[in-house]
């Protein structure tokens, strides 16, 4: 008998391209409402009025506005996609030296019998990247190393995935010191910057343990049956692999190359921390790191271009996936649905306990972060909602602000609609449904947790 042929999540491309589909059709469906938005100096955002929702004339988006959504969306994020060439082309130049395979070569024969420590040490790192600098589109540069250094410790690319996108997503769910996210939030609801950071602070913690022991006990798991692995039966890309016969020697040349990035990267945190918005300032670092690593190696000028543009050749599917996700947004958005879909959601907390009602708050937020993908993006259009609704409702606005974080936080690994998470999946080679099977779970214990962590913050009256 011939066998079922199993249902297979299609390419990144095409399932993107569905989902635009989709919310083109929902713009005919779903009425067109708005509510009234004006820019609120002290904050430096602009806000949403939250009383001023009124229906408009429905604006659908024609099958031609539904094509120019995609350039439109690749104009609008052009700065990340040109962020994400550069980053790539500049690792391409190191990776030419050898000095990154050289280095994983030293870490595996330092960390071959502690490797689940070194799990959970990137993972924290990571995470602590994303709670206080908003480390979100630098995590693709990490991409490949982190799933070469996976594999060469007998894992597989979702743990090397993982270790960055997982640890990086608690941050943002923590999020005590993210200007981005929990600092434009707090503006917005009338609360002290970064006030609260004691609970933030436990609330990442438990998040990030929980996360920890997941990807720590399914990396044991296909260490002893490989069979296991996800990832079994997909092919494995050129970029990924780790020839662990063939690792180069790690020179002199090539330890001062990796000293040299490091000092980059803290560069980079510097910045990042003391008022860098642009990202021109962190291409051009990225571009000197590059172009001085292949000077250190001794490469000669046309072998340094060369080895960056196959660097930013290697990274040209993820780049390009960002701007196509962006343009699901401007669909929503010319269609003028997603201030009716906002209403919609706000209004299912009317006449719940309050208790209940600040629990409903996470999957609320989490389900808007399908529409709206950038954290600040979501607060500017949540929260002018949502603060004083918790007022209506009993729920403290730290509460409140809390429940926006975790679902903002959470829903980064979770949803096709971020470009980052598609990136990073292009990049590591895993196939969207391979990475759902893996995380839908984890998601579900750690939502779970930011439940019960919002109910807490709730009785204690959170302030």
């Amino acid at each position: 008998m011939e066998k079922k042929r199993k249902f297979k999540v299609p390419h990144p491309f095409v399932l993107i391209c569905i989902l635009i589909l989709i919310c083109t059709i929902l713009t005919y469906i779903v009425p067109a409402g708005t509510y009234d938005r004006y820019y609120d100096e002290e904050v430096g955002a602009e806000l949403v009025d939250p009383d001023s929702f009124h229906y408009i004339d429905n604006t659908p988006v024609d099958p031609f506005e539904m094509v120019q959504a995609i350039p439109t969306g690749m104009s609008e994020v052009g700065w990340i996609i040109f962020l994400v060439f550069i980053i790539g082309g500049s690792f391409g130049i190191i990776n030419k030296t050898g000095a990154i395979e050289a280095g994983l070569g030293a870490s595996i024969n330092a960390f071959k019998k502690q490797s689940i420590l070194l799990i959970g040490g990137l993972m924290t790192i990571f995470s602590l990247g994303g709670a206080t600098f908003a480390m979100a589109e630098s995590t693709l540069i990490f991409m490949p190393m982190c799933v070469m250094l996976a594999k060469a410790l007998g894992y597989d690319a979702i743990v090397g995935m993982a270790v960055i996108n997982v640890g990086a997503v608690i941050g943002f769910a923590g999020g005590w010191m993210n200007m981005y996210t929990v600092g434009v939030a707090q503006g917005i609801a009338g609360l002290e910057l970064f006030s609260g950071m004691g609970y933030r602070i436990v609330c990442h913690a438990a998040l990030l343990i929980i996360a920890i022991v997941y990807v720590a006990m399914y990396a044991r798991k296909i260490k002893r049956d490989p069979a296991r692995s996800l990832m079994t039966g997909v092919p494995e890309i050129e970029e990924t692999k780790f020839d662990e016969e063939n690792i180069p020697e790690f020179t002199k040349r090539r330890k001062i190359i990796l000293i040299w990035a490091l000092l980059c990267f803290i560069v980079l945190i510097y910045g990042i921390t003391h008022g860098w918005s642009t990202s021109t300032q962190v291409s051009a670092l990225f571009l000197v790191m590059g172009v001085v690593s292949g000077v250190i190696y001794g490469m000669k000028s046309g072998d340094i271009a060369d080895a960056f543009v196959e660097g930013a050749k290697s990274i040209a599917f993820g780049a390009l996936l960002i701007g196509l996700c962006r343009a699901m947004v401007v669909i929503l958005t010319n269609g003028h649905i997603i201030d009716t879909i906002l209403h919609s959601m706000a209004s299912m907390l009317d006449g719940l306990p309050s208790i209940f009602a600040a629990a409903i708050m996470v999957p609320i937020q989490l389900l808007v972060n399908l529409l709206i993908n950038s954290g600040s993006g979501q607060a500017a259009a949540t929260m002018p909602i949502m603060a004083p609704l918790a007022d209506i409702l009993g729920v403290s606005r730290q509460t409140a602000v809390l429940a926006f974080q975790f679902g903002d936080g959470l829903s980064n690994s979770l949803w096709p609609t971020s470009g980052i998470l598609m990136a990073s999946l292009g990049i590591a080679g895993i196939p969207y449904e391979k990475w759902l099977k893996f995380v839908g779970k984890l998601m579900l214990y750690l939502y779970v947790a930011v439940t019960i962590l919002v109910m807490i913050a709730y009785s204690i009256n959170y302030q």
